[in-house]
């Protein structure tokens, strides 16, 4: 059970970092200008986009308000980068 829910967490944070980094490409900014811009280190920026860090819900809205997205939009995405029917619960 551990173990699925390690994979399906995984799976969720390359959802995460799929739609943040698609959605900052399309910005047009590097890392260092929108964390600049966000108040928020390089390097928390850049463990999203790699799926490296769960984040906290916070950083979420601002990562989100850096895109210039509303948060339930970027959700909305997220879950569009997510295998169909996803869930933790069994």
């Amino acid at each position: 059970m551990q173990a699925e829910n390690k994979q399906k967490r995984q799976e969720l944070l390359k959802a995460i970092a799929a739609t943040v980094k698609g959605l900052r490409n399309k910005t047009g900014k590097s890392i260092s200008l929108i964390s600049n811009e966000l108040n928020v280190s390089k390097s928390i920026w850049s463990d999203v986009e790699l799926a490296k860090t769960d984040i906290q819900f916070s950083t979420f809205w601002r990562i989100a308000e850096a895109l210039d997205i509303m948060p339930e939009e970027l959700l909305k995405k997220i879950k569009e980068n997510l295998p169909q029917n996803f869930t933790f619960i069994e």
